[in-house]
């Protein structure tokens, strides 16, 4: 039977405050394009190894290429649709339009600076050369021409624009180089294009030396080959990026493959969006370029140097240690190899079945730092092969093309076992592959969705449902990330192996929907979207306003990939007016403006570039945990999330997801190191202004580095490695402070703060987060500017004082001996107040 539905919440409504206003709210493209700037950062970012510069400039190709085919195509399609409806921000399409463009242009500039000024010239001083053509010795391009006569030259097809030949298709992404010949007595030039072949390879090596000359340029410089007897007058390379954003309507689709099919048609033949091109091509290429594909001049983009600059990649795969970071390989978790340590936990030597192991104890699984083979692919192995296994159920978005999963769920219906897959068709620039994975499925007799009216399913869950001695158990994984042998290993996700019962039941209610109906809108444990997911959340923020309102500690943290629906946003501002303490870590997109006086002041926001891609997502609501309830209060228990969902209007109201409570104190302390340690990151870490603008945190002289993700792989190494049953708990770096508590264990953090801070500081370390009093005795007069807050701060000077730490600026001693950190002065003295001045 089903719970109670919990009440609902009011809003905190503050006075004088329109959170409707349009200013209030950052522009959703530029906040993406804002995160590619701080990737691109990663390129120009000396402090990297050169090798990792090289990966971070074809990351960034890669990045803008799926921004523009989906945010520029989407712009694109909504003005020729004649939509004037504006953007939270106020800004219409059109505006944005142009705003993004003002935007990416000097992004792609940089771009090349880096690669041109920087890159290229590092890379020489490394003995790794790129040359340009000419700058090889008579012998090496004579052995470049045979190269090109015997491997390149088969391989080309050029395609002439003429009155007998029509302007030829130029493929999405491709790079081309636009050729303009004269036949001998002609007066006009003849247009031609030539794709440059992707099946060769773009780095032209020079025997076994770590010298190249691109492609292009080879092709280039022996053009006479391919096109003789007539004069070359001028060639300019460019590369077209086309819409994706093209739909057709599943309503009156008679077949979701035969829809997904024609879309990825479509796609190939969209209208172009962008075209790059050198900078100093002929006009005559120029015009007939725009003028047949369509493109208006601020489509077109100037830039000199190679324009593609994904191949690059290839120069990480060099032995070039010394150029590169160390190499990273993901870790056994301790519970499921041999030992029985959670994580960061206790250790067990037992050998038990990966069943036992979950029932146990959750099991939470932190990727790349745990090996996804030896853990979410031994899970629905050992379903797969176990006999006593009686149906596996899983939803798929995006998948390896060699995938392990698929075959371990096609061994599972070859072993009789009940099997049900939902693949989803619509996961984009993964149509292709998950249309080869379903016909698979297909093919072996398991049963396949792909796909729902309306929704895009976006879970990431799998179920196991084994016959045990007494009686039927659930075994459930609820995971951020896809279940993709490969981005697991580059993408840092969450999952979590339970066997808690209500959320099995749960899952099966999820499951039921892919292939039945309808879906169910009352569940136990788990926030499914999109049904209950949004109103959970909005009680949860809600809930914390409560708090503050009560004079109660109050805090938020939230580590998402994006933060884009107006309503939560217009929630945490209210969360924050009402004195909410909220943290939150947000990858990329971000609407909400932190730091604005009365509405976000207590509201920090931040984003982690590093060598993997944050993708994981966490939830934290403090829910009264530092206060001591009293009679039947419900509140006193920190409450932590993890799933697949971010806090964007397409996760919440149009895909189906879902979100997991976590229990388990020990997993809740794992949750709290991993947030601290990223809010505590001086390497990697990057904080928003109010404008929206970001900017790096660097470690002051002398004060201890502390990569958020280096210290995780080191803690992965020692969890599996150690016998030592406290292995892997951090201790020795100076994290942010107790910014969140565990359950169960709510109490002691509550009352920590009431020893010395001389037993504190003896904990922590000389950087912890408690000062002594030698600190109290000058600081205050800092931060006084007169008036109110200037008596309030000096009346109660021996109850504040500035701790070190860098993320609070002040810290209030309670009356009950607790410590309270805050971000800002107005938080101080409106803290003070509440607490001391109807007391003394």
């Amino acid at each position: 039977m089903d719970r109670d539905p919990e009440p609902d919440i009011s809003a905190y409504e503050p006075e004088d405050v329109d959170l409707s206003d349009p200013s209030l709210y950052l522009n959703r493209e530029l906040s993406a394009l804002a995160f590619q700037r701080r990737v691109l950062h990663e390129a120009l970012d000396e402090r990297n190894p050169l090798l990792e510069r090289v990966r971070f400039l074809a990351i960034v190709t890669r990045n803008l290429d799926e921004f523009t085919m989906k945010r520029i195509g989407g712009l694109k399609q909504q003005i020729e649709a004649d939509v004037t409806e504006t953007a939270p921000d106020g800004r219409t399409p059109e505006e944005q339009l142009e705003a993004v463009h003002e935007t990416l242009r000097p992004m792609l500039a940089t771009q090349a600076r880096c690669y041109r000024d920087a890159i290229r010239p590092a890379l020489a001083a490394e003995g790794i050369e790129i040359l340009d053509y000419d700058d090889a010795s008579a012998a090496e391009q004579s052995e470049l021409r045979t190269y090109f006569e015997e491997s390149v030259l088969p391989t080309l097809t050029p395609l002439s624009f003429d009155p007998a030949h029509p302007f030829p298709f130029i493929s999405n992404r491709s790079l081309s180089l636009a050729v303009l010949t004269r036949h001998p007595n002609a007066e006009d030039p003849t247009f031609t294009r030539i794709k440059i072949p992707p099946n060769r390879p773009r780095l032209v090596q020079f025997g076994n030396e770590t010298r190249y000359v691109l492609l292009e340029e080879v092709i280039r410089a022996n053009l006479d080959l391919l096109l003789p007897n007539v004069e070359i007058v001028d060639t300019a390379l460019f590369r077209l990026t086309r819409n994706a954003e093209v739909r057709r309507n599943q309503e009156v689709a008679e077949d979701l493959i035969d829809m997904v099919e024609d879309v990825l048609e479509q796609r190939r033949f969209a209208s172009v969006v962008r075209m790059e091109l050198s900078p100093d091509a002929d006009p005559r290429i120029r015009s007939a370029l725009a003028t047949q594909l369509g493109l208006d001049e601020r489509e077109i983009y100037d830039l000199a140097g190679p324009l593609d600059y994904r191949n690059l990649a290839e120069l990480t795969d060099l032995d070039r240690p010394d150029l590169s970071l160390d190499e990273w390989t993901p870790q056994p978790h301790p519970r499921l190899n041999g030992r029985r340590q959670q994580s960061f936990g206790t250790p067990d030597t037992s050998d038990q079945s990966v069943f036992r192991r979950i029932r146990d104890g959750d099991i939470l699984l932190h990727h790349p730092y745990h090996d996804f083979t030896d853990t979410v692919q031994r899970f629905l192995s050992a379903a797969a092969e176990d006999p006593d296994v009686l149906a596996v159920k899983a939803a798929i978005y995006r998948t390896a093309s060699d995938s392990q999963i698929i075959q371990s769920l096609i061994t599972a219906a070859e072993n009789g076992k009940q099997v049900a897959v939902m693949v989803e068709l619509k996961a984009r620039f993964d149509e292709q592959n998950n249309l080869e994975w379903v016909r698979k499925l297909e093919e072996n007799g398991i049963h396949v969705a792909y796909g729902t009216v309306g929704l895009k399913t976006h879970t990431k869950t799998a179920l196991v449902v084994r016959e045990e001695d007494d009686g039927v158990e659930l075994y459930s994984h609820i995971g951020t990330g896809n279940y993709h042998s490969e981005t697991a290993k580059g993408y840092v996700d969450l999952g979590l192996l339970t066997a808690d019962r209500d959320i099995g039941r749960d899952l099966t209610k999820v499951f039921n929907f892919f292939t039945g109906p309808s879906l169910d809108e009352e569940f136990r444990e788990l926030l499914i979207a999109p049904v209950t997911m949004r109103q959970k959340f909005t009680r949860c923020i809600r809930r914390e306003a409560q708090h503050a309102q009560a004079g109660r500690p109050a805090r938020i943290v939230a580590k998402v990939n994006g933060l884009e629906d107006p309503a939560i946003v217009a929630e945490l501002y209210r969360a924050s007016m009402a004195g909410v303490d909220i943290d939150l870590i947000v990858r990329d997109i971000c609407r909400l403006r932190p730091g604005l006086d009365g509405i976000s002041d207590n509201i920090s926001v931040y984003s982690l570039v590093g060598r993997f891609l944050e993708h994981s997502r966490i939830f934290y609501f403090e829910n009264g945990a530092r206060a001591e309830p009293a009679g039947d209060d419900d509140w006193g228990e920190p409450e932590y999330y993890i799933g697949s969902a971010d806090w964007m209007t397409r996760n919440l109201d149009y895909r189906v997801e879902a979100v997991a409570p976590v229990t388990s104190p020990e997993i809740q302390r794992q949750l709290r190191f991993n947030l601290e340690l990223v809010l505590s990151d001086n390497r990697k870490l990057w904080e928003m202004d109010s404008d929206g603008e970001y900017h790096q945190r660097y470690p002051d002289d002398g004060e201890r580095v502390i990569s958020a993700q280096d210290i995780l792989m080191r803690e992965a190494l020692k969890a599996g490695r150690s016998d030592d049953p406290a292995a892997g708990i951090p201790g020795d770096y100076p994290l942010a402070g107790e910014l969140c508590v565990a359950g169960n264990n709510s109490r002691q953090a509550a009352s920590a703060d009431t020893r010395s801070e001389s037993e504190i500081t003896a904990q922590t370390g000389d950087q912890g987060n408690a000062a002594s009093d030698a600190d109290t005795t000058d600081e205050p007069s800092e931060v006084t500017d007169g008036g109110k807050s200037e008596e309030i701060l000096s009346t109660y000077s021996s109850r504040w004082y500035v701790p070190d730490s860098v993320v609070y600026d002040y810290a209030v001693r309670t009356p009950d001996g607790e410590r309270r950190y805050l971000k800002t002065k107005a938080g101080v003295t409106d803290l003070l107040e509440r607490l001391y001045s109807y007391s003394e």
